[in-house]
């Protein structure tokens, strides 16, 4: 699913720029968010090298494999469009959003991924009968599953496995069924989400297997305990804030879409949606807004290049959706507007395979109009809706980051994991692409910008994890460590004071081979 990893909360203490963080970071969420990465089929946005386009395009492959056998079952089950691109949207939704990456994630994914299953049926059903009775439900059912997300980990993937189903309904609305009865429309989309988690599961397996995914890690596995909570002055609380702006977001689209939109309402709520998924702050809302809307511009023109004056139906579309899909997966991690690109140029072909879609490129403007709307919706309800300020969740992520670096450089930390160091610096990283689009924005009248403390931080991370791999606790370091952390609290102090630990470690990078050789 469009979900990446949770926001780690802000501690805001008043208006005048004096901010209160609660230094405690989260070991134990800190070591499943990185074997959730090394074991995952997907990751955030890497720089482009060779390394990166072969992995990404391996795990592209798995994915496409899953989607396929995924395919072949529902045309078993029930031949058609309808079961099809349910199975397809399930398969992918389930790679991205890791649901099936560890024995105790996909126990869980089998138990509940039916039950919501089930009530997305109910929810469809509403959505056609009763529109406004279903936009109500949906809507509360995605607020619920994002403010759920608070309560720890077990929570966090309940919360995907309600959201789930839930996508799939804006992506499949106006397919049509091939019958069966009620029975039939209850059951078929079950055995299609339990199909869809098991192909998944195997081409996760295969992968390892292979050597195209990192072996699963056996102590993340059995590790059961419960994450620390961090200390928070945002009233509401960071989660409730991203549930009431998602709220805001689709009932607003749902509004503007059944009034004025009725024959498609649903490319307007799966922009907002899309744009307000994974909410690292308003600015990044804002990027993923103008990416998704250039994207989407791409697409259009890609799609009327592709088909031409004729619609594209049968076979050829459906071989092109999964070829759309395959490139979208592929070059997910190296940017947004790739995954924006093909999925609107698959999502263009998809309309071929609506009955009354005899010229479905006639359509693709007015979808590009209402994929600005629901992005504006989006960026509106992250800009007025109980905003998050972008940089104070990089604050936040950059407090995180130097506390797992004192823990680990605590003389007296009985275990000392470099992967969390790195891990931690890696959620740092995560924020890159916003900030350096801010910083491309406004350098001319801004040159210092967040992005310096982001890139500065990433620079720390090969010595500090060579550091601590080596179990040394150099005392400049520590004191350089503290120094960053205590500048946390003033903006201007930061950037300085990142830069001062990042020469120490460098420094102690020197001086380790001239130890290692004067002991030789």
């Amino acid at each position: 699913m469009w979900q990446d990893d949770a926001v780690r909360p802000v501690s805001v203490g008043n208006r005048n720029e004096h901010f209160r963080f609660t230094w405690r970071i989260d070991c134990a969420a800190a070591d499943r968010v990185q074997n959730r990465g090394r074991r995952a089929f997907h990751r955030p946005t890497m720089p482009l090298t060779v390394p990166t386009v072969l992995r990404s395009l391996r795990e592209a492959a798995l994915t496409l494999l899953a989607m396929l056998a995924t395919l072949a079952c529902t045309q078993w089950f029930e031949p058609g469009p309808a079961s099809a691109v349910l199975g397809v949207v399930l398969a992918l939704s389930l790679a991205r959003s890791h649901l099936a990456g560890e024995r105790r994630g996909r126990l869980e994914a089998l138990v509940a991924l039916p039950v919501v299953s089930l009530a997305s049926v109910g929810v469809g059903e509403l959505l056609r009968h009763a529109p406004w009775a279903g936009a109500t439900v949906f809507v509360a059912a995605m607020a619920v599953s994002i403010w759920m997300r608070r309560f720890g980990p077990l929570a966090l993937r309940a919360g995907s496995l309600i959201a789930l189903p839930l996508v799939t309904l804006l992506v499949v609305p106006h397919l049509p069924q091939q019958g069966g009865g009620a029975l039939a429309r209850v059951l078929v989309p079950l055995g299609i989400a339990v199909t869809a988690l098991a192909w998944v599961t195997l081409a996760e397996a295969l992968g390892r297997r292979i050597g195209w995914l990192a072996p699963a890690d056996p102590i993340a596995a059995g590790d059961d305990a419960p994450p620390a909570k961090a200390a928070s002055a945002l009233r509401p609380s960071p989660h409730t804030r991203m549930a009431l702006q998602m709220a805001a977001a689709l009932a607003a689209s749902f509004v503007v879409g059944e009034v004025f939109f009725p024959s498609h309402w649903s490319w307007i709520v799966l922009t907002a949606f899309i744009v307000n998924s994974g909410n690292r702050g308003r600015q990044d809302v804002v990027y993923k807004s103008a990416l998704r809307v250039l994207g989407a511009a791409a697409g259009t023109i890609a799609a009327l290049a592709l088909a031409g004056p004729a619609a594209v139906h049968g076979a050829t579309a459906a071989t092109l959706i999964l070829a759309c899909l395959f490139l979208g997966v592929w070059l997910r991690p190296l940017g947004y507007g790739w995954w924006a690109l093909f999925v609107t140029l698959a999502l263009a072909l998809l309309q071929g395979l609506q009955p009354q879609a005899a010229q479905p490129l006639a359509l693709l403007g007015q979808r590009l109009v209402e994929i600005g709307i629901g992005a504006a919706l989006g960026v509106a309800a992250a800009w007025f809706v109980f905003p998050i300020r972008s940089t104070d969740v990089l604050r936040r992520r950059i407090a995180d980051a130097l506390a797992a670096l004192a823990e680990a450089m605590d003389p007296e930390s009985a275990e000392r994991r470099p992967a969390r160091v790195a891990t931690a610096i890696a959620q740092v990283e995560q924020l890159r692409p916003s900030f350096h689009a801010r910083h491309l924005a406004l350098r001319r009248w801004r040159p210092l910008q967040p992005v310096d403390w982001i890139d500065t931080l990433a620079a720390c991370r090969a010595p500090a994890v060579a550091l601590v791999a080596r179990g040394e606790t150099p005392g400049a370091v520590r004191k350089a460590v503290g120094t960053a952390r205590k500048a946390m609290r003033e903006p201007a102090e930061i950037g300085p004071a990142l830069g001062a630990l990042r020469h120490v470690l460098d420094a102690s990078q020197v001086q380790a081979p001239a130890i290692v050789e004067a002991g030789s």
